[in-house]
């Protein structure tokens, strides 16, 4: 793995706030989600579920739809994503 991509896990990973808003939205990837039902699903702030949106749109790990309110959605077609969503399964699975 490059540099880049190493930096880039280290600022998106970086946040419970960032890690509460994947694992929704991995565990949903065929949802949209508007940043009030993002709050609501993760108990984060307001302020810092735009800032962690943000974040996670630039490293285009989130996509987000210009819609009326903006939806955001996974972006399942991004490697360190897909990397990110196996983590999230298998460590899920040692739940049950």
């Amino acid at each position: 793995m490059n540099r880049r991509k190493l930096e880039d896990i280290e600022v998106g990973l970086g946040s419970v706030g960032r890690l509460r808003i994947l694992r929704k939205l991995i565990r949903n990837p065929d949802g949209y989600f508007t940043k009030y039902a993002l709050e609501q699903a993760t108990g984060i702030k307001p302020v810092a579920v735009r800032s962690d949106l943000k974040v996670l749109v630039d490293l285009d790990w989130v996509k987000e739809f210009p819609h009326e309110p903006k939806t955001y959605r996974i972006n399942m077609e991004n490697e360190v994503v897909k990397h990110i969503a196996e983590f999230f399964r298998k460590i899920s699975s040692g739940d049950r």
